[in-house]
């Protein structure tokens, strides 16, 4: 019962830290080293140990965490060391035709004032188109007074023979010469 208590959901297991050092230490790893004055030190290896009883001072060592933390090396901590996201800015620009002060005004714009202008701009081309058409008319009229329009081609006779269609010439094979 108690070995399956261990992979129940939630269940952690107890670590602890080395006091030279600072790693985690796992159960069944490490050693507990206890002082004339009844002071327990826990230890994750011999060399950590040997450390401490050299009055080595941890934070000039390179390899323990209180260097590392001092020095500003790397994260020591997974959940702390999340990078900060930039978020993006807008930027707007200028379109060839249209210059970025037009460009907010139509967007400012309501949808009426869009309708009117649409709709003032189509009847200003049709006058514009209708003009074109009387002018066109009107210099016709003016160049050719007395001429006769060109009489319709007759109709072709139903008793010409028709000619076969022949095929189309076929394109030159990838390997042959091209002349000119």
């Amino acid at each position: 019962a108690f070995f399956f208590s261990l992979f129940i959901k939630g269940a952690s297991m107890k670590t602890t830290l080395c006091q030279f050092s600072g790693f985690k230490i796992y159960p069944g790893h490490g050693s507990k080293f206890v002082r004339a004055d009844s002071k327990a030190f826990v230890f994750l290896n011999h060399r950590c140990l040997n450390g401490f009883l050299q009055k080595r001072d941890p934070r000039r060592l390179k390899w323990t965490v209180v260097y590392r933390r001092l020095h500003k090396k790397g994260s020591t901590n997974v959940e702390a060391a999340k990078k900060k996201t930039r978020k993006t800015q807008k930027l707007q620009r200028a379109i060839v035709g249209a210059s970025l002060q037009d460009i907010k005004t139509k967007r400012n714009q309501t949808a009426e004032v869009r309708q009117a202008t649409r709709a003032a701009s189509k009847e200003a081309a049709l006058k514009e188109v209708r003009e074109r058409k009387k002018s066109k008319a009107s210099t016709k009229k003016d160049a050719a007074p007395g001429a006769k329009k060109p009489a319709s081609k007759a109709t072709k006779s139903t008793t010409a023979p028709a000619k076969p269609k022949t095929a189309p010439a076929a394109a030159p094979k990838k390997g042959a010469a091209k002349t000119r």
